[in-house]
């Protein structure tokens, strides 16, 4: 048998009641002292320090800004999003149902009309009740209560540690005794309940009765019944130790624990209390969607924007005020995100490379700009946004950079670009017409090579060329290493041909066509050297085989044609405020003319070639004007369309985003395997899609067409080795009357025939057809 404790360990519970009794009594002491004033001036020392400690006290409760949920909306104000830290919707007492007030009275602080903020007769008794029983009753009121909380959301506003009833010591306690002393001369009995409800924590990320309400049980705050109210009023004590989910019998226990104090202080009857306890908790769990994973509609341009405002120092001055404003600021962000299209990119997206049928390696992504605003009208992405590490998930955005120009600091979530291919090839257009040589002239497209030490002419770098350095020489091919011979600029961009590409540029300066497309937007988008790097300048970038570029920046430069050469800054943000009514300054469209109007506007008349007799020839998107250009990489890993009219510029591109240089070729996509793949076969048609839906939103007006001398067709451009003399004979050729030029149109379809081999090695476009016009036939196996 176990040996008998001494009698004096046998009472040392008795005696810890003692003691802790003895200290409360010191404190109530101290708190009886400062609540009698008056009365305890004249009385001794100890009275007096009492007093002077009492009132040396903080009397001004600071009270921040109720967390609430941010809204990001679209440009129509329906929701894309919501982003909090504390799931919170202010109401006011009227719009609280009184058994809600009676059951949270009953149970936490029945004498509230009675006391000033600090109840010491409660006090007493629970100090009495302690000791006695060995229980641990508060006798914290509703104002003290109302005071720790106001304390706490100051404290995680500034990304402190809040102090609650479980962590305080004395010092807390009487400082939260004066504080609740002086609310309760500011406040009126209504106004400190009023916000003592919409403060306090329910469960979880759940704060104030009304987000609780929706929550538990899907109905607002005003229409709580008298056993919803009873189980909301006894999670305040614990909201995790209660939470009907996780404990429902300690849950449903406490409950009814509060039924029995609103019977016993007669605020329901017996009838009432009866038919109450006899129900269930019936939960209708109703969760609140917290940020761009649970977001509404494009979650992707909802982590751009999430991004944006953490990144903007009219947010704050440091990471931690920004993320402070944005998740508990309650603010209303207006984007410009156009639903219509939005719907419209995803389904066509969807379609063309559902994740579900798709190899995990394969992203599709698709986005739209308005051309003249800059505006982000949609942002959609084949991959689920989820951190998970299923195949078909990923929280990186394919359309944008990593960092925000190019700031390592400031995180985009994007993944950086991609090699755009002969998606670039139109830069060298442009800088063949900005020259003043017209896209009629003819060159010589045969299959050479360049030697090695063969200087190509670039300004901007030392020497002022940029010389071949491979020892047998540089031999650039086209698709399928056919098709070679002399061709017009034009007709070598609609069919993309690389050795007229390279014949063009040859009689170029390589800066001025990098140039064009840095000022257009064209820029490295995983740079992180603290500003957007430009491209290299080498031949090979003139078909997009150097750094990657984001879809966004290709967008934007298109865009910038299409409103002929004002290029504007994406912008995704309308207008932001906050719950108070600040309003943060956001930026305005940002637009400068870059290339000349007639520039842009011999680059259009190219591009529309593409869509006339090139590898948009054959695209079921509408009869409207439009222009564009495929693109393909070297090792086919990733393939583009870019299309665009005066309303909406589109980059659709489908790619290996998790191992760049690796084939597509072989891999599932939207549950078929193609044996090789080009910018025409997936990127092109799913763009096609997106038209038939979204077009007609943004109607193009007729492109205009570029001056006569840009479309005559003058004698045959002179090699690199003759004379100059013969440019300058292009340049004063008889120009035409802008009137007699024909403008490219939308050609009638006709069925291919059999398929001829293909165009290029960096993109592979329809096979060549007459310069005159007509439909094509597209590359093998392919589906333009």
């Amino acid at each position: 048998m176990a040996a008998r404790k001494p009698p004096v360990f046998t009472t040392a519970t008795t005696f810890g009641r003692l003691l802790t009794f003895l200290g409360v009594s010191v404190l109530c002491g101290v708190l009886t002292a400062g609540l009698f004033v008056p009365m305890a001036a004249g009385a001794g020392s100890a009275a007096s320090a009492s007093i002077t400690f009492f009132d040396g006290l903080p009397a001004d409760l600071e009270r921040a800004t109720l967390a609430q949920p941010t809204r990001i909306l679209a440009s129509d104000d329906s929701l894309i999003a919501t982003l909090y830290e504390e799931n919170r919707q202010p109401v006011t007492l009227d719009q609280i149902s009184p058994h809600m007030v009676d059951a949270l009275l009953s149970v936490e602080d029945y004498r509230y009309y009675e006391h000033g903020g600090v109840d010491v007769q409660g006090i007493f008794g629970a100090i009495a009740s302690n000791v006695s029983s060995g229980t641990n009753r508060g006798a914290s009121t509703i104002t003290q209560q109302f005071v720790t909380n106001v304390l706490a959301n100051g404290a995680r506003e500034r990304g402190e540690e809040a102090v609650l009833n479980g962590s305080k010591n004395i010092s807390d306690k009487v400082r939260e005794v004066r504080l609740a002393i002086a609310v309760e001369n500011e406040m009126s009995k209504e106004e400190i309940l009023e916000g003592y409800l919409n403060i306090v924590s329910f469960t979880g990320d759940t704060y104030g009765v009304q987000a609780a309400a929706k929550y538990l049980f899907n109905v607002d705050a005003k229409d709580l019944n008298i056993e919803q109210s009873a189980l909301l009023a006894g999670l305040v004590k614990g909201p995790s130790a209660y939470d009907p989910q996780v404990y429902p019998e300690a849950a449903l226990e406490r409950r009814n624990l509060v039924l029995g104090t609103m019977l016993e202080h007669g605020k329901i009857d017996q009838a009432q209390y009866d038919a109450a306890i006899a129900t269930g908790m019936d939960l209708n769990i109703t969760p609140t969607l917290n940020g761009c994973v649970a977001a509404e509609q494009a979650p992707y341009f909802c982590s751009y924007v999430e991004h944006l405002v953490l990144n903007s120092e009219e947010f704050g001055d440091t990471p931690e005020e920004r993320s402070s404003v944005l998740y508990r600021s309650g603010l209303t962000i207006k984007t410009t995100l156009d639903p219509a299209v939005q719907q419209a990119a995803q389904a066509a997206v969807n379609e063309t490379a559902n994740p579900d049928t798709t190899a995990g390696q394969v992203g599709h992504s698709m986005i739209s700009l308005q051309p003249g605003t800059g505006n982000i009208l949609s942002m959609a992405q084949n991959t689920r946004f989820t951190p998970g590490e299923n195949p078909g998930d990923s929280m990186l955005n394919f359309n944008v950079d990593q960092y925000q120009d190019g700031d390592p600091t400031k995180s985009l979530g994007g993944i950086g670009g991609f090699q755009p291919g002969s998606t670039f090839k139109p830069f060298t257009v442009a800088a063949w017409v900005d020259a003043g040589k017209s896209l009629g002239t003819q060159l010589d497209g045969r299959k050479k090579t360049y030697p090695q030490g063969d200087r190509w002419t670039a300004s901007c770098l030392d020497g002022g060329a940029y010389p071949i350095g491979e020892a047998e020489g540089w031999t650039p091919q086209n698709y399928g290493d056919t098709n070679y011979g002399d061709a017009t600029v034009l007709h070598g961009l609609a069919q993309s041909l690389n050795t007229i590409t390279f014949s063009t540029a040859k009689q170029l300066d390589l800066c001025r066509i990098m140039e064009i497309a840095e000022s257009m937007g064209v820029h490295n988008g995983k740079s992180a050297s603290g500003q957007e790097e430009p491209l290299s300048v080498k031949p090979s970038a003139l078909i997009g085989g150097v750094e990657d570029v984001s879809p966004m920046a290709m967008a934007q430069a298109f865009a910038g044609f299409a409103a002929e050469g004002n290029v504007c800054e994406p912008r995704a943000l309308v207008e932001v405020t906050d719950v108070r009514g600040k309003t943060y300054d956001v930026p305005e469209p940002e637009c400068e003319q870059v290339i000349s109007k007639e520039t842009a506007r011999g680059v259009n008349y190219a591009t529309q070639e593409v869509m006339k007799s090139g590898s948009g020839s054959l695209l079921n998107y509408g009869f409207q004007p439009m222009a564009g250009k495929t693109g393909t990489n070297d090792s086919r890993s990733q393939t583009w369309f870019i299309g665009y009219n005066s309303g909406m510029a589109t980059a659709s591109w489908i790619g290996n985003w998790k191992a760049g240089t690796e084939s597509l070729s072989g891999l599932q996509i939207g549950g078929r395997l193609y044996p090789e793949i080009d910018g025409s076969l997936i990127a092109a048609p799913s763009w096609a899609k997106f038209m038939q839906q979204a077009g007609s939103l943004y109607p193009g007006e007729p492109f205009a067409n570029p001056p006569g001398n840009l479309l005559v067709n003058p004698s045959p451009s002179p090699s690199p080795s003759e004379s100059e003399e013969a440019e300058e004979d292009e340049e004063t050729a008889p120009k035409p009357s802008a009137t007699a030029v024909p403008r490219p149109a939308k050609a009638t379809p006709t069925p291919p025939a059999a398929p001829p081999p293909a165009v290029e090695t960096t993109e592979p476009a329809a096979s060549p057809a007459p310069e005159a016009g007509g439909a094509v036939t597209p590359s093998p196996g392919a589906t333009p």
